[in-house]
């Protein structure tokens, strides 16, 4: 007989905070409720900094083939361009935990924007290099966002979780779409795809500005030799061994499938289409119809899985809707473009959000939930960089998409198989 469900904390925001087992120095914590005391600072601190959490990534993919064709690149090369920030975001997501800890959330959210604008103008430099270096600085930037802001959020706005976890996820994906929709706009006004690119340094920089007093507020009346928070367990590993867990791995490798499939999206969507015939501005506008509908999926999915024992069917739905997408790619490229670029957005969003919301229904305490985060974005993201770079040397080397889609669908096949046991109901156990 089915265990009766009481909706509960499970169908509130789940969100795992960066800073789970720390302890503010007094210092600290004592200018964190000062600063709260500004919640318009920080609310547009939140905001600007979540719309460069994909602008960087998603204004690249509809300028691939100038950026190619300029440097003479080949398609697994040109791959590279999108697949080294990925390399690096799940590279430096380790990192972001044990650099709050010493400076501040607040001062590393500070430092992740000004290696976001460093990486975004390096990679519109003269030498080729210096491309895939921006791109790298570009991924670190992105991994330090994305570890720091769903603390920063749960912390802040402790009663307000729910509207500001909409807020910025919005946000992150609405500065996606803008970002994807105006690349070609962009380059015809700027004179090239480096105008383009270069343009989103702009949104940076001004995010960075904002963050500027807040980082000052946080730690004033500090000594910056210090470290802003202090552990509050002397085992900081203590809990479930994650890599011996059948379980942790169903999560990892779901989460890092589900991005495998969005970072594929986010560098060969526009080149599928223009490879059929479709315009280079249209081929953006129908890319950012696609980034635009994952908030769709990002809502619904997270909704229901927190009220769900089991979370099976989710992702057996997601992963159907995406292969939907994939199939239909396969048939009628161009004259289906807006339908199938509506079922990979909505079933991208929905993964994403089902693969975060399954880091916490699956284990039993904050910090657990924070050490499977932390191994889910590590390998979830360097297996998610694969993903590109795989579809650009199948692609070279057949000259078409047939095969390479062909090999979405066993992705999406694969995510099934994730689904159904990262899905069930059952906690990470020691």
């Amino acid at each position: 007989m089915a265990r009766p469900h009481t909706p509960g904390p499970a169908a509130e925001p789940l969100l795992v905070d960066a800073e789970t087992d720390l302890r503010p120095t007094p210092e600290v914590a004592v200018a964190r409720r000062a600063l709260r005391a500004h919640p318009a600072l920080l609310l547009i601190g939140i905001v600007l900094a979540s719309l460069n959490m994909r602008a960087a990534l998603a204004g690249v993919s509809p300028l691939l083939g100038e950026i190619s064709g300029h440097f003479g690149l080949s398609a697994t090369m040109g791959s590279l361009v999108t697949t080294i920030p990925l390399i690096f975001m799940g590279l430096a997501s380790p990192f972001a935990a044990r650099f709050a800890r010493r400076w501040g959330t607040e001062a590393v959210l500070l430092g992740a924007l000004v290696l976001l604008l460093g990486g975004i103008l390096l990679r519109v430099a003269p030498p080729v290099m210096a491309l895939f270096a921006g791109g790298a600085l570009v991924g670190s930037g992105i991994a330090f966002l994305n570890v720091l802001m769903p603390g920063l959020v749960k912390r802040d706005f402790p009663h307000r979780a729910a509207g500001m976890t909409a807020l910025y996820t919005t946000s992150m994906i609405g500065g996606a779409t803008v970002s994807a929709a105006s690349a070609v706009p962009l380059e015809n006004a700027l004179g090239g795809w480096r105008g383009s690119l270069a343009s989103w340094s702009l949104l940076a920089a001004v995010a960075a500005l904002v963050w500027i007093p807040q980082t000052v507020l946080a730690r004033r009346g500090t000594h910056r030799r210090e470290p802003a928070a202090t552990p509050v367990r002397t085992t900081p590993d203590a809990g479930p061994r994650l890599g011996r867990s059948a379980l942790a791995w169903q999560v990892t490798l779901f989460m890092g499938l589900q991005s495998s499939i969005a970072y594929v999206c986010i560098a060969w969507l526009p080149t599928i289409f223009t490879d059929h015939g479709m315009s280079k501005s249209a081929a953006g506008l129908v890319f950012a119809f696609s980034t635009m509908l994952q908030m769709v999926g990002s809502f619904v999915v997270p909704t229901l899985a927190g009220r769900m024992r089991a979370q099976r069917m989710l992702a057996v739905v997601v992963a159907a809707l995406m292969a939907a997408g994939m199939a239909g790619l396969l048939v009628a490229p161009v004259a289906g473009a807006w339908v199938w670029a509506a079922l990979i957005g909505v079933g991208q969003g929905g993964s994403v959000g089902l693969a975060l919301t399954m880091m916490v229904l699956r284990t039993g305490d904050a910090h657990t939930s924070a050490r499977l985060s932390g191994m889910a974005q590590t390998w979830g993201y360097l297996l998610a960089a694969v993903g590109p770079l795989a579809l650009g040397v199948v692609h070279q080397t057949t000259g078409g998409w047939g095969l390479p889609l062909t090999l979405m669908l066993a992705v999406c096949g694969a995510l099934v198989v994730l689904g159904l046991g990262a899905g069930r109901d059952r906690k990470i156990r020691a």
